[in-house]
């Protein structure tokens, strides 16, 4: 398992990064997308420094086809941590979480219902 260095040597750290997208077109369905972002930091505080400059870094505004705002932003930065092992394998769980409500995690993920982005 991965411990915090306390040696001022880098380590990895898993950020959790929520951002949403809106769009200037009122009846359009707001979409969310939630990132996991892989930093080197020396410590706990400098991956959660180095996550939030990059969720600012992300966000922005274009017009799309229909010549529509579409405006993404950081709407929360749900976690940071040091990743789960730090012996990189063909396969290797970096993160994980819990949860407890199996109805609504396949409510708000597309992916389970079929639904299309």
């Amino acid at each position: 398992m991965r411990v915090e260095s306390n040696s001022g040597e880098a380590s990895l750290y898993i950020a959790v990064i929520l951002f949403e997208s809106s769009s200037s077109v009122p009846s359009d369905r707001t979409l969310y997308e939630e990132c996991f972002i892989l930093i080197q930091a020396n410590s706990l505080e400098e991956a959660r420094e180095k996550a939030l400059l990059y969720s600012r870094q992300q966000e922005c505004s274009y017009q799309n086809q229909d010549k529509d705002t579409i405006t993404w932003t950081c709407k929360q930065i749900i976690d940071v941590n040091s990743v789960l092992y730090d012996d990189f394998g063909d396969v290797t769980e970096i993160y994980a979480r819990h949860f407890r409500n199996y109805e609504a995690y396949c409510q708000f993920e597309p992916l389970l219902s079929g639904e299309e982005l």
